[in-house]
C-alpha cells in the first residue's frame, strides 16, 4: 500500500470494497457524515472502533495506520537551518531596538550599551556563514 494520508486510506479501501459511505457507516455504527469527516482529514474514527474498520475494509490495523504524515512529506533538514536562521535575525533585530530604546529613554549610557548592538552583529554573522559555501 502506497503511503497517503489516513482519510484517503480508508476512502480508497472503501470504494475498493464496493462500499459507500453510507454502508461503511451503517457497518461501523455511525453517520455518513463521521465517515465523510474521517476521509477528508477532519477527524477519526476512535482507537477502540480501528480493528472494526480494518476489518470492514479487509485490512489490518497496521495496514490502515500506515499513513504519510507530515514530517515524511518534507525533511527536517532545510527546516531546521531556517528556523535558526529566522531565530539568530529576530535576535539581531531585538538588540538593536533595545539599545535605541533603552538610550532615548535614558535608561542605559550609549557607552555601557555597546555589547547588546555587539550579540546582534554576532547573530548576523551566524546568519551569513549558514549561508556561506563549505570549504
Amino acid at each position: 500500500m502506497t503511503k497517503q494520508t489516513f482519510g484517503a486510506t480508508i476512502s480508497s479501501l472503501r470504494k475498493e470494497k464496493g462500499l459507500t459511505q453510507l454502508e461503511l457507516a451503517q457497518q461501523m455504527g455511525v453517520t455518513d457524515k463521521a465517515v465523510s469527516k474521517w476521509e477528508r482529514n477532519l477527524s477519526f474514527p476512535d482507537v477502540a472502533s480501528l480493528p472494526k474498520l480494518a476489518e470492514v475494509l479487509g485490512t489490518s490495523v497496521d495496514e490502515l495506520l500506515e499513513v504519510k504524515t507530515a514530517a515524511q512529506e518534507e525533511p527536517a533538514g532545510p527546516r531546521v537551518p531556517a528556523l535558526v536562521e529566522l531565530v539568530l535575525k529576530a535576535v539581531a533585530l531585538a538588540m538593536g531596538v533595545g539599545v535605541t530604546a533603552l538610550t532615548i529613554m535614558d535608561e542605559v549610557e550609549p557607552r555601557n550599551a555597546l555589547g547588546l548592538p555587539g550579540i546582534g552583529v554576532a547573530c548576523l554573522a551566524l546568519v551569513q556563514l549558514m549561508h556561506s559555501p563549505e570549504q
